[in-house]
């Protein structure tokens, strides 16, 4: 039978971290109309990407304003991403096939995520994501024939053989792993000093997200999971992963690490606490992941206790 207290906490979002919305509909069925993609144009929203993934600012940072009618023509190759509440339309491209904008600056986006509104920083991210697919699938992984893009830049088809291809998103699990009284986190080599986040992998194939949370985390510690509960997502565009946020309940073992993690151990409630009060600045306090990310969210969650009730079925 499931706790009734972790029902409860299981109903309530998590949230406060990036990339969690848009502000789009994302208007399926334009993508199959290049004459009202053509209509919507000149007062389209642009965001404008150069080859490292950063996005066009102006002088202060902020998404710089540009609209389809300062090119001229269509969209061309642009990735129509949406329509907002207003009905504007929303296109994404690669600043190297348009004439040059006088950006101020280019920003990535993780500095976007915490000085942009969340919807730009949304669309952003959205818009990164797709380009770097473009990028990556200039030709068909069946037979090596040339790619060309179609359906608004979501199908590349090849000509040669006729098989087409889609946009890539590789699912991965995240989760706070607690014994009841602490949570276990773990560090990368690599990492700055202190750093430590909560663990984290891919779903394999044939594998549900629960099934790779108990994989993943007895992996790299060598823990094993009791049970876990699904408490929400983050698109984590770096390049292209959905992040699956869990908590989990686990046997209090001393973790071992494997290859993949340079060190694992069992932090107190206090010492999470201090680290979330900056207290991570001291040689001995850990450092956590940064505010925009879902780690984040998941430990801030765990401490204030929304894990209550978190035992086995």
């Amino acid at each position: 039978m499931t706790d009734p207290a972790l029902d409860s906490a299981s109903a309530q979002a998590l949230g406060g971290f990036a990339f969690q919305d848009t502000g789009l509909d994302r208007a399926d069925t334009l993508r199959d109309d290049p004459d009202a993609l053509r209509r919507h144009w000149p007062q389209a929203r642009l965001l404008l990407l150069d080859g490292q993934g950063r996005a066009a600012a102006d002088a202060h940072g902020a998404c710089l304003p540009l609209r389809g009618d300062r090119f001229g023509g269509g969209p061309g190759a642009a990735v129509f991403l949406g329509l907002d509440a207003e009905g504007q339309a929303w296109f994404a491209l690669e600043a190297d096939t348009v004439p040059a904008v006088g950006a101020a600056r280019w920003i990535d986006l993780r500095e976007a995520a915490v000085h942009w509104p969340a919807s730009e920083a949304g669309a952003f991210a959205y818009a990164r994501g797709m380009l770097y697919w473009h990028a990556r699938t200039r030709y068909c992984g069946v037979c090596g024939g040339a790619v060309a893009f179609r359906r608004a830049g979501f199908v590349g088809h090849c000509a040669q053989c006729g098989n087409d291809h889609y946009p890539r998103v590789d699912p991965a699990v995240i989760m706070a792993v607690d014994d009841g009284e602490r949570l276990l986190l773990g560090r990368q080599p690599g990492w700055a000093a202190q750093r430590w986040s909560v663990l984290a992998g891919f779903i394999e194939p044939g594998e549900s997200p629960e099934q790779a949370v108990a994989r993943e985390v007895y992996e790299e510690t060598a823990v094993r999971v009791q049970h876990c509960r699904y408490l929400g997502a983050q698109p984590w565009p770096f390049p292209g992963a959905l992040m699956l946020g869990y908590a989990a309940r686990a046997q209090a073992a001393e973790p071992r690490v494997s290859a993949e993690l340079e060190a694992a151990r069992w932090f107190s409630r206090e010492e999470i606490a201090r680290a979330l009060d900056g207290g991570g600045a001291q040689a001995d306090g850990p450092r956590l992941a940064s505010p925009i990310s879902i780690a984040h969210a998941l430990i801030v969650r765990w401490h204030e206790g929304v894990h209550a009730g978190l035992t086995p079925q």
